[in-house]
C-alpha cells in the first residue's frame, strides 16, 4: 500500500519550487540544493584513468605527418584525451597532453603563448627547440621547457622524424581567463646563444655572480638531458634504499629557488628496480606518464573502489592517473618512468594531500 506524502510536505516543495522559479531570472540559484556537489567529502575528479599505447598511437601520427605539414598546423599534435572529458582537449581538468611530430626537414614557426610547455623527447634525435634565442637538440628522455611568453620554434634537421610529448598548463591558464598568443613574424627565431649556455650557467649546482631569472619563476635551464638523469637514477638504485611506494624517484628543480621548473607544473623521473611490486598511493594532483624504458603494471583504483582500471605498459606509451586515484605501479623486469602533474598549483594554494597507503 502507497502513503501518499501529507499536504503540509507537498505545500512545502510547492513553496520552494516557487521560489526558485520567481528567482531564476535574477540569476539566483539555492546552495542547498548543490552543495554537496560543490563542497564534497573527498575529490569526485570526472577524469578516467587512460592508456595511450605508443604502437597505436604512432600510425597515426604518421598519417597526420602526410594529411599536413607543420607550418600549415603551426603545431601537428595528436592531443591524447582523457576519456571521460572528449571534446575538452585535455588529459585532466588542469592539463594538458599531445604527441608532437615534425619531419624532417620542417620548421614548427616561431610563436608564444602565456601557457607554460614542457617538451618530453619520446622517439628520434636530431630535431631542435629555440627558445628565446637558444637551441636545444632534442634526444630521448630528455625534459625540455618552454616557458611562458617566450619565442620558441622547432626544427628538424635530422633524417629521422622526432616525435615528443607536449605538457601544458592550457587548461589552467583558460580557468583563469588570462591566455595570450603572439606569432612571431620570422619563421625561426634568430640564433644569439650557443648551445648549452643555459645549462652551463645555471646546471652545475652554480649560478653567474650577477644574475637575474631570465625566465621569471620558470627554471634558467630550458633542457635536462636525459643522461644525466638516468645516471643519477641507476646511481641511487645501486647504492640507496628502494622506496616502497615509487622506487627510486626524483624531481626536477629550479636551481634558483629549488622548487619545480615551472611554477604550473612540476616534473619528475623515476626507476623501478626489476621486481618492483610497489605500494599504493594517492594524491590530489593528477599526474600523466611517459614510459621512457622498460615494461611494467600500473594498477588505478578509483576514490571508493567504484572503478578498477589495469594497464601493461612499455616503452614511450603513456598513461594518466586522475586526481585521488588510488595506484600501484609493478614491474618485472625494471622500467623508467618521466611524469608531470600541476602539484605546484596545489602546494601554493595550500590544498595539496598525499596518501601512502599500507
Amino acid at each position: 500500500m502507497t502513503t501518499s506524502p501529507p499536504a503540509a510536505a507537498l505545500a512545502a516543495v510547492a513553496q520552494r519550487q516557487q521560489l526558485y522559479s520567481d528567482m531564476s531570472p535574477h540569476n539566483l540559484t539555492p546552495l542547498w540544493e548543490v552543495l554537496h556537489a560543490l563542497v564534497p567529502q573527498q575529490p569526485a575528479t570526472p577524469c578516467a584513468p587512460a592508456h595511450w599505447k605508443y604502437a597505436e598511437v604512432r600510425p597515426f601520427l604518421m598519417r597526420a605527418g602526410e594529411a599536413i605539414t607543420a607550418e600549415e598546423a603551426v603545431r601537428r599534435v595528436l592531443i591524447l584525451e582523457n576519456p571521460a572529458l572528449r571534446g575538452k582537449s585535455c588529459i585532466t581538468q588542469s592539463l594538458y597532453a599531445g604527441l608532437q611530430l615534425i619531419l624532417p626537414g620542417e620548421v614548427a614557426p616561431s610563436h608564444r603563448h602565456t601557457q607554460s610547455a614542457l617538451r618530453f623527447i619520446v622517439e628520434g634525435s636530431g630535431a631542435y627547440t629555440a627558445v628565446d634565442g637558444e637551441r636545444t637538440t632534442m634526444r630521448p628522455g630528455d625534459f625540455i621547457i618552454t616557458p611562458s611568453w617566450t619565442w620558441h620554434d622547432h626544427g628538424n634537421e635530422s633524417d629521422v622524424p622526432v616525435i615528443w610529448l607536449d605538457g601544458l598548463d592550457i587548461p589552467t591558464i583558460a580557468f583563469f581567463d588570462a591566455g595570450f598568443a603572439q606569432s612571431d613574424t620570422s619563421r625561426s627565431q634568430a640564433v644569439t646563444r650557443t648551445e648549452g649556455t643555459s645549462f652551463a650557467r645555471y646546471g652545475h649546482n652554480m649560478a653567474p655572480m650577477q644574475h637575474d631569472a631570465p625566465f621569471g619563476a620558470t627554471s634558467p635551464i630550458f633542457s635536462y638531458p636525459y643522461e644525466r638523469s638516468r645516471e643519477a637514477l641507476h646511481q641511487l638504485e645501486r647504492d640507496a634504499p628502494i622506496d616502497a611506494w615509487d622506487g627510486v624517484k626524483l624531481r626536477y628543480v629550479n636551481p634558483l629557488t629549488g622548487g619545480s621548473p615551472m611554477p604550473t607544473m612540476a616534473t619528475f623521473m623515476q626507476r623501478l628496480p626489476a621486481g618492483f611490486a610497489g605500494k599504493a598511493w594517492r594524491q590530489t594532483d593528477g599526474t600523466v606518464f611517459s614510459v621512457v624504458e622498460g615494461e611494467g603494471i600500473v594498477q588505478i583504483e578509483a576514490p571508493a573502489g567504484a572503478v578498477k582500471s589495469t594497464f601493461s605498459f612499455g616503452p614511450r606509451d603513456h598513461f594518466v592517473v586522475p586526481s585521488w586515484h588510488t595506484a600501484r605501479l609493478n614491474s618485472a623486469s625494471g622500467c623508467v618512468l618521466f611524469s608531470y602533474s600541476d602539484r605546484p598549483v596545489h602546494q601554493a594554494l595550500g590544498i595539496h594531500k598525499e596518501e601512502r597507503l599500507s
